[in-house]
């Protein structure tokens, strides 16, 4: 809810997107955890934004991660968001696997 309006709405959009079984123009592969974990990238007023997903289940959407980027080493994603990803991954495993039963 930190983010501008307009990147708020961007983003909702592309997830929306996604829950309707597409992909949006905006989302590609997020690095490092396989197939199935997408990001959303946008740029407002100089700044980029990311939000990070899942489709790897049937029945569910996760969003794991929403963050404006603001790496101190250039180009490259922030340690501590790669790794909030990676548990946030985890706990959805876990979280789809309790309700809906695992994955065939």
């Amino acid at each position: 809810m930190a983010f501008p309006d307009e990147m708020r709405r961007a983003m909702g959009y592309a997830l929306g997107v996604a829950q309707m079984g597409a992909k949006h123009p905006a989302a590609k592969p997020w690095k490092g955890e396989g197939a199935g974990v997408l990001e959303v990238v946008e740029s407002h007023d100089g700044n980029a934004y990311r939000a990070v997903y899942t489709v790897r289940f049937a029945k569910a959407i996760y969003v794991l991660h929403c963050f404006q980027k603001k790496s101190p080493s250039g180009i490259r994603t922030a340690r501590n968001d790669v790794e909030l990803v990676h548990q946030r991954l985890k706990a959805a495993q876990q979280h789809y696997e309790e309700h809906h039963g695992q994955e065939n």
